[in-house]
């Protein structure tokens, strides 16, 4: 009785745990499918669900079938009947015999058998978990048209069919494993001695079915073999990535006669049984564990060290070649193409005014201290934040214009801790509002950016940048899950002492029209608030899942995506748009970098805003990944073609992808493998200075005419300098702009001459006497000066350096630009503006051009407001006083020369505004 309560408890407990399990599961798909819908990509979720539940599925039962199979086999062997034996005068039934006896019989153990399979399936199949990609890869795969060198084997092969096979592998091995286990115990546990005997003259059909198993392990060890000799073309053996001398000449024959020896072991462990000796069975395996250490480790070893490693590039030369050439492929880099660019050093004013749409563009502004002047200038509100400054470009009043633009999130971990009520946080302060805009390099008399756009509601300078639905439901912090078209009227911006409200009008979000759906949502996210409130209606809705890395991830779980999405003006909308890659690690003879060794930036995804639509646009159909992903999603993907107009001017070339290539185009430059091997010419990426550390020059955007163009275009660029040296070798560009998006340019400078490279250029900024001693006096004035991103500005057939200086007061975080430093060739310079550090190199002075800006209130001259100029004509006349009172009189005379501009510049304003 008491054993049969026991049963009825596990079985219970049993019950109860699958209840949950399911009850759990159905909670999180009904969200998602309602979610899905809501995204207009539920067929997606159908695909991803029942594919993983299909693998899952198919590998329990086969799994299932196997366990039952073999121990339903068992059965005929185990004796049921009393067995007794006289021990010490009495009658006494062993404990197995007994055991069998009082509670066992054939139904029972038929039912035993069941359950233990079951569980054992269910646990094994946990192997195949979540891997349904590698599954429907396989089944899908496109081919790459690209063979490797060793098996002549496309390279669609590694990539979808070995992973799979891996897959199935594992699985079989676990059905095997699993079967060995379960069998041996039921022979060992329910058989009588006579018929479970190890002594193979006493061979009975037990010791065949245990040694048919594990025959059959060793006929999957030799296909595990072959696949390592696949798997050997992304070995890291040696200074190839991928198969070298010694894997192709050793290992690989090495795992081919190990997969032989593993079928003949098989086939011996069965023919000894029938000769009923051990001899063999023993001598095999003796053979093959030590053919295994000298084959699979010795040898190789040893032709590394006495056969490669005396003469290395010779053996290795050709296997050098294929990593080249395949790292190249994988990383895109061989559509990068190669460009000489001669620095005569020439340059004259008239090229400066030839090239004003790169000067123009120049990028003075550093995003890190920007974001924390907008921080102080437009949050406007403790609960507003801006994650994050992006850089892009515009067409304003005809102009092609390179500005820095945030978007003004909610943050309701910023609220006041009184007001961090249920109400507000999910049905009142519910969005975040509009963006800030700025030019790259214009700054007010205060040294605050220009901006663009700005205010509540959002005011622009052009009718290019009008914002007609600034609410942003849908962003980087909106984490949490809020409802809409409430009783309760959403915060919409603040007016004065007043604020703004507004009701949601979009098509995001799950309607809650029933009852059902409040209650479900009361537990799917554990808020039964949401049943007890009287706010919501029948047109209220939920948006949850409303953060762009859950919406990516949900949808496409698949990709890869860049950490920095960027907000875009569109048709008066805000839309996000951020960059998704395809990446393996399984492509052959290829380096690996951050985990994989190939990478494409396959595809755009926008998201709205005020909506949460999003849409996934293939930017690379050549990429064999993507359009096996497209295959198994047909409806998730769409060509690059359907995307707006308005949108596809404002697509980029990604960062992260630009720095993963660029990196590995410091050394993959080098095509020959012996300069390879040598690290001969071998460059990196430059050193900067930024806030008082050296850190990596970080790629940067710029509107410019590349050389031997003459259209202004939207760029991504770096250079290089030589490994362990300072000098400048190179640049490499990367285009954004129509049908050139994605071309990638590489200009060599002559190796000849020398041209500084950034560390040099912060090196001299440093020994320049005036401007380190003007740096340093502003660093003991209660103000900390940032420095700001080192740019290099190819311009005509000469390079510009140019370095932003920012002030930041340590009572406030506000940085203001206040410098601008220009280096070319052997002149470095530091003034006010850019236009001024220009002319002090290139001794040219401008007429001065007003704008007038009537919205913002504002007078820009080349760069400066009126009011900016008489403010620097009166610094630099007390700082002219201070110098003299110091006995300084050369910075006497330079703030006197300064000043002396200045006022000329003032001078001809007023002409201009008498003459009008």
């Amino acid at each position: 009785m008491q054993f049969l309560l026991r049963q009825g408890l596990v079985v219970l407990f049993a019950v109860v745990i699958a209840i949950v399990y399911v009850f759990n599961f159905a909670i999180n798909f009904y969200a998602d499918m309602l979610w899905f819908t809501a995204m207009e990509y539920v067929s997606v979720l159908y695909t991803i669900v029942l594919s993983n539940i299909g693998v899952r599925l198919i590998s329990f039962v086969l799994l299932f079938l196997i366990f039952i199979l073999n121990l339903l086999i068992t059965m005929k062997f185990i004796k049921f009947e009393k067995v007794f034996i006289e021990y010490n005068n009495q009658d006494v039934i062993p404990i197995k015999e007994y055991f069998l006896q009082k509670f066992f019989n054939r139904k029972k153990l038929f039912l035993i058998y069941v359950l233990i399979s079951l569980f054992f399936a269910f646990l094994f199949s946990g192997i195949t978990a979540n891997q349904w990609l590698t599954v429907q890869a396989f089944f899908n795969a496109n081919e790459f048209r690209i063979a490797d060198p060793i098996f002549n084997k496309d390279i669609s092969f590694y990539v979808f069919t070995l992973p799979f096979y891996r897959l199935l592998y594992a699985l079989l091995v676990s059905a095997v494993v699993g079967s060995g286990i379960l069998v041996s115990l039921a022979y060992f546990l329910f058989t009588p001695k006579n018929q479970f005997n190890l002594k193979l003259k006493n061979f009975k059909f037990p010791q065949l079915h245990i040694s048919f198993i594990v025959a059959l392990f060793f006929v999957l060890k030799a296909w595990s073999y072959k696949l390592n000799a696949f798997e050997l073309l992304n070995s890291q053996r040696g200074v190839v990535f991928g198969a070298g001398y010694t894997d192709v000449v050793a290992q690989m024959p090495a795992f081919n006669i190990m997969a032989i020896l593993s079928l003949v072991l098989a086939a011996l462990i069965i023919i000894s049984l029938f000769l009923k000796t051990y001899k063999i069975i023993m001598g095999s395996i003796i053979v093959f564990v030590a053919s295994s250490i000298l084959l699979g480790s010795v040898f190789p070893s040893a032709v590394q060290r006495f056969r490669v490693e005396p003469n290395e590039f010779v053996r290795e030369a050709p296997y050098l070649e294929h990593s080249i050439a395949f790292t190249r492929k994988a990383f895109n880099l061989e559509r990068i193409e190669t460009q000489q660019f001669p620095v005569n050093q020439e340059l004259t004013w008239e090229d400066i005014e030839n090239n004003r749409s790169t000067i123009d563009n120049i990028r003075l502004w550093d995003p890190r201290p920007l974001r924390q002047t907008f921080e102080q200038l437009q949050t406007l509100r403790l609960y507003y934040e801006f994650k994050d400054v992006d850089i892009d470009r515009y067409w304003i009043d005809g102009e092609y214009r390179q500005v820095m633009l945030a978007a003004r999130e909610m943050d309701q971990r910023q609220l006041q801790p009184q007001a961090q009520t249920w109400i507000n946080q999910r049905l009142r302060y519910t969005h975040g509002y509009g963006v800030v805009m700025s030019a790259v390099n214009e700054t007010t008399s205060e040294g605050l950016p220009h901006l663009f756009v700005k205010n509540f509601p959002p005011q622009s300078i052009s009718s290019d940048l009008v914002i007609n639905q600034p609410s942003i439901y849908f962003g980087e912090l909106t984490t949490n899950q809020v409802i809409v078209n409430t009783n309760t009227k959403e915060f919409h911006y603040p007016s004065g002492n007043d604020n703004i409200e507004t009701t949601y009008k979009g098509t995001g979000g799950v309607p809650i029209d029933s009852f059902f759906k409040r209650l479900f949502f009361a537990i799917y996210h554990g808020d039964f608030r949401l049943i007890l409130t009287s706010e919501i209606t029948k047109d209220s809705k939920i948006l949850y899942n409303r953060d762009l890395t859950s919406i990516v991830n949900k949808i496409a779980p698949f990709l890869v995506y860049d950490t920095d999405p960027y907000i875009v003006i569109s048709a008066g909308n805000l839309y996000w748009i951020r960059d998704a890659y395809t990446v393996t690690n399984m492509y052959p003879y290829s380096q690996t970098y951050g985990g994989f060794n190939y990478i494409r930036n396959s595809v755009k995804v926008v998201i709205d805003a005020y909506n949460g639509t999003t849409h996934f646009y293939i930017s690379d159909p050549t990429d064999p990944i993507i359009k096996t992903y497209s295959d198994i999603f047909p409806e998730l993907f769409k060509p690059m073609e359907d995307m707006p107009d308005g949108l596809r001017q404002h697509i980029r070339y990604p960062v992260y992808y630009f720095g993963v290539q660029a990196r590995l185009l410091s050394l993959y430059h080098m095509q020959n493998p012996q300069v390879f091997y040598n690290r001969e010419d071998a460059w990196t990426i430059p050193q900067e200075i930024f806030q008082g550390d050296s850190q990596l020059m970080e790629p940067y955007y710029m509107i410019m005419q590349l050389p031997g163009h003459t259209t202004p275009e939207f760029v991504l660029m770096l250079p290089f300098t030589p490994l362990n040296r300072a000098n400048m070798v190179s640049w490499l560009a990367a285009r954004s702009d129509g049908d050139h998006y994605g071309n990638l340019i590489l200009y060599q400078f002559p190796k000849e001459g020398h041209l500084f490279g950034p560390m040099q250029i912060e090196a001299r900024i440093d020994q320049d006497s005036e401007i380190s001693q003007q740096l340093t006096l502003w660093d003991q004035r209660g103000s900390q000066v940032i420095r700001g991103n080192l740019l290099v500005i190819p311009i005509e057939n000469s390079i510009l350096y140019v370095e932003p200086i920012f002030l930041q007061a340590e009572q406030s975080k506000m940085p203001e630009l206040r410098r601008v430093i220009v280096a070319y060739g052997d002149q470095i310079v530091m003034e006010e503006t850019l236009q001024l550090s220009l002319q002090a190199i290139f001794g040219e002075r401008q007429t001065p051009i007003v704008i007038e800006d009537e919205d913002f209130d504002e007078q820009i001259i080349n760069g400066e407001t009126t009011s900016q100029l008489i403010t620097r004509a009166n610094r630099l006349f007390n700082e002219a006083m201070e110098r003299q009172k110091n006995g300084d009189w050369a910075g006497y005379g330079n703030a006197i020369k300064e000043l002396e501009n200045v006022l000329n510049i003032l001078s001809n304003i007023n002409e201009n505004d008498t003459q009008e």
